[in-house]
């Protein structure tokens, strides 16, 4: 599969063929695209359910998304609280997903409208703020059950993932798995894997290990983000304390597939390995950037930390 394809080495890294270069690099953009160039993203998130209600995930994660520079972010929530989503980023379109009397997702309705999105977006980003239940465990593995769209699969789709027996059965989709330790610790478990998301010095086999169990990229977040497509691991220098807060790994989904959108075919295609480790040194460098100029260690906020991204992302085009 494409994410599987490694990148060139540079000859400080000469000893150590599994370790690409420290810092990422992107194509430049086309000056004569439009926002069809640029690629379409869509976003399955947010929960309605009582007493729960989650609305601020997939609109961060769309959020995320634009500011990396995808042309179009739709996000695909609850029909009860699609005007809340799309108040926090106008910018992106809604589309919604059919609950019961309880705010409950619809499973097969839900299904059906990932069947929809996949056929007609360059990425899918499943799992921002979805909760549990019926509903995100069939849309999460419908997701990785095709293979010709990109997924993203976060937070709660992750979760998801974890408690479907036997899911690596079904996994085909090109992939890009963004777990906290405790994510992937569920999903290691669940899949027979054993790893050390914890230990720095555990991280990256840990990290490469569970995405050669299931063919894709795993970003293990945390302090010093692991990058590995089991073939090749990276290691991010960047980051900064002020990142640790909600909501900004919503924005982080967003930013790795707002990069996918965009890079994933044509001329400037790049793998999902590099799409992913682009996202996080983007975000990583974000959240130093605003601890500079705040001065401060903590108070950012997920939608300042998004704002920062695209000044990111220009340093690393080529």
């Amino acid at each position: 599969m494409n994410n599987l394809e490694p990148t060139p080495t540079n000859a400080a890294n000469a000893a150590n063929p599994a370790t690409p270069d420290t810092e990422p690099r992107l194509p430049r953009r086309d000056p004569a695209g439009h926002k069809g160039t640029f690629g379409t993203v869509s976003i399955f998130g947010g929960c309605c359910r009582v007493p729960s209600r989650m609305i601020g995930a997939p609109a961060l994660a769309a959020m995320g998304a634009l500011r990396a520079g995808c042309g179009i972010a739709r996000v695909v929530t609850p029909a009860p609280i699609i005007d809340a989503v799309l108040a926090i980023v106008p910018s992106a379109t809604g589309l919604t997903l059919t609950v019961d009397s309880s705010g409950e997702v619809i499973a097969h309705e839900a299904v059906a409208e990932m069947d929809h999105q996949c056929a007609s977006s360059s990425c899918v980003v499943v799992g921002p703020g979805m909760g549990d239940g019926a509903a995100i465990e069939a849309v999460a593995l419908r997701a990785v059950m095709q293979d010709s769209t990109p997924v993203v699969v976060d937070a709660d789709g992750l979760n998801a993932l974890a408690r479907v027996p036997e899911m690596w059965r079904d996994f085909r989709a090109p992939a890009i798995l963004t777990p906290h330790p405790g994510e992937f610790a569920r999903l290691a478990r669940s899949l027979g894997v054993v790893g050390d998301a914890i230990t720095p010095t555990a991280r990256p086999e840990a990290a490469a290990a569970l995405a050669r169990r299931l063919g894709c990229v795993v970003v293990l977040k945390g302090a010093g983000t692991v990058v590995s497509n089991g073939i090749e691991t990276w290691i991010c220098d960047r980051g900064h304390a002020c990142l640790a807060t909600a909501g900004t790994g919503d924005v982080l989904a967003g930013v790795i597939a707002g990069l996918v959108a965009q890079h994933a075919r044509g001329a400037t295609a790049i793998s999902l390995f590099d799409a992913a480790r682009a996202g996080v040194f983007a975000h990583a460098s974000a959240g130093e950037s605003w601890a500079r100029t705040r001065g401060s260690e903590s108070g950012l906020l997920a939608c300042e930390l998004a704002c920062l991204v695209p000044a990111q992302i220009d340093r690393l085009r080529a």
